[in-house]
């Protein structure tokens, strides 16, 4: 038997007094005239806990700001852009000045039906995330496939500002070869200005050194400039995982729209979603800024090597031995060149020009540059 029924027992039944009850089980004499009334006007039914909700609620917010919410959430997803909670938020300050908190604007679009719930992930402090510390400090660069409405699959060229997130420039072509890579990072650097390094992945059309030895035409450009040139490991994308994610923001938007037929209405979409991204839509990783305005807010980095004059120089991709050493031939002798035990093991690019060999890193650090001497078998690093 719960309070309720023995408050109304004891007076109904055993004849007690309301305020002799009240003192007997802690309770004010007010309290048990209601629930005596309640028992009998509606019986054991009025005896049942009421809810407790306020029957108005000055702080709510109004159902005109709840239906623009929702609105601004069809129109963006229907575009295929970001439309999650923080997005809606960065609209709706800019229509208005002000915004519900991001916690509010979130539990609208539960209550709606919006959000569907996901299993657990893992922490965001278990991430350990890379960031250029200035615009132009590191580009990123990427070829990604889209299919047209016949079916043929075009490849798109992306290329991404580190730290700003800036889509540089995004070109479609029916193959990306490497003198295609070439020609467009020349092209973005014209407007933009040269990067301190670029990173990709180990694609044929970004690097020779796994295929012929060699160099692609991007990585001539890079080392006339000076550009620090960096790869990802092998089969990890996670380190290019920015302009990954920008793969997958454009692929969203290019599902919502008409398919293009040919490359060039493919090309109009690509620039329309660029001009959008670099100017209207706010980043989560950039505090909703958007990358424009993360790009405009500081100096940029230049190249910081050595720029390098290829014309004549002999050109090949080695790796120094376990002894730390290198060979190389000239007049059809056999030099050995001493380079370090601390750089066993690492790749390097051997640039020889008459009797000048400049050896470097692929980040483009300088090992060792000197004058061949042709009477010498083995060429011995400097005293220090």
């Amino acid at each position: 038997m719960g309070m309720a029924q023995l408050v109304v027992t004891a007076v109904l039944v055993e004849g007690r007094s309301k305020s002799e009850v009240a003192r007997t089980y802690g309770l004010s004499r007010r309290w048990v005239i209601t629930l005596v009334q309640r028992y009998q006007a509606l019986g054991d039914a009025g005896l049942e806990p009421r809810s407790r909700r306020p029957k108005r609620s000055p702080q709510r917010t109004p159902i005109a700001v709840e239906n623009e919410i929702i609105e601004i959430r069809k129109t963006l997803a229907k575009a295929g852009h970001e439309a999650g909670a923080a997005t809606i938020a960065f609209h709706l300050q800019r229509r208005h000045g002000t915004t519900p908190a991001v916690s509010t604007i979130w539990r609208i679009l539960s209550d709606r039906g919006f959000v569907t719930p996901q299993p657990h992930k893992r922490p965001k402090s278990s991430y350990v995330r890379f960031e250029a510390a200035q615009p132009n400090e590191r580009w990123q660069g990427d070829m990604t496939h889209w299919a047209l409405t016949n079916g043929t699959t075009v490849e798109i060229l992306n290329l991404i500002d580190d730290h700003s997130r800036l889509c540089l420039t995004s070109h479609a072509r029916p193959v990306i070869k490497a003198t295609d890579v070439d020609r467009t990072f020349r092209r973005a650097a014209d407007h933009y200005g040269n990067p301190a390094s670029f990173l990709s992945d180990n694609g044929a059309i970004f690097t020779g050194r796994y295929r012929n030895r060699g160099r692609v035409a991007l990585e001539v450009t890079l080392n006339e400039r000076g550009i620090a040139a960096t790869h990802a490991r092998p089969y990890h994308p996670q380190t290019c995982g920015k302009i990954e994610r920008f793969h997958q923001s454009l692929k969203r938007w290019l599902t919502k729209q008409p398919p293009a037929a040919t490359i060039a209405e493919l090309q109009a979409q690509l620039d329309t979603f660029r001009s959008y991204y670099n100017h209207q839509r706010p980043h989560r990783a950039l505090d909703r800024r958007t990358p424009a305005e993360a790009y405009a807010a500081r100096p940029k980095a230049v190249p910081t090597g050595i720029p390098l004059d290829t014309n004549g120089w002999r050109v090949r991709h080695d790796i120094v031995d376990n002894c730390g050493k290198l060979t190389l031939r000239h007049s059809s002798r056999l030099h050995h060149i001493g380079i370090g035990r601390r750089h066993h093991g690492r790749p390097v690019l051997i640039l020889v020009k008459d009797l000048h060999v400049r050896i470097s890193t692929n980040n483009g650090e300088v090992l060792r540059d000197f004058e061949l001497d042709p009477s010498r078998d083995y060429q011995p690093q400097p005293k220090t």
